[in-house]
């Protein structure tokens, strides 16, 4: 078994929330996906921060073309490991 993780970059919280809510319904997860907050470097203002979906995939059955995919859906993006 090995430690995948896929990391969804999104623009504000509720845009993370829903992807979140999405993903669920999409593929099932077992384990909740992780919410973080990721400031942006040399912002103080917390209404920049961008919101990360980390999910982990140790049987690496998410397909990262349909994570991108769904990602885009609220203007954000996979990042690459």
């Amino acid at each position: 078994m090995s430690d995948v993780r896929h990391v969804l970059v999104l623009p504000d919280r509720d845009a993370a929330e829903e992807a979140v809510e999405a993903l669920g319904e999409r593929f099932g997860l077992s384990e909740e996906p992780q919410l973080v907050q990721d400031a942006l470097a040399g912002e103080d203002d917390a209404e920049d921060a961008q919101w990360l979906v980390v999910l982990r995939d140790e049987e690496g059955r998410l397909d990262p073309a349909e994570l991108d995919s769904l990602a885009g859906e609220w203007e954000g993006w996979r990042e690459e490991p």
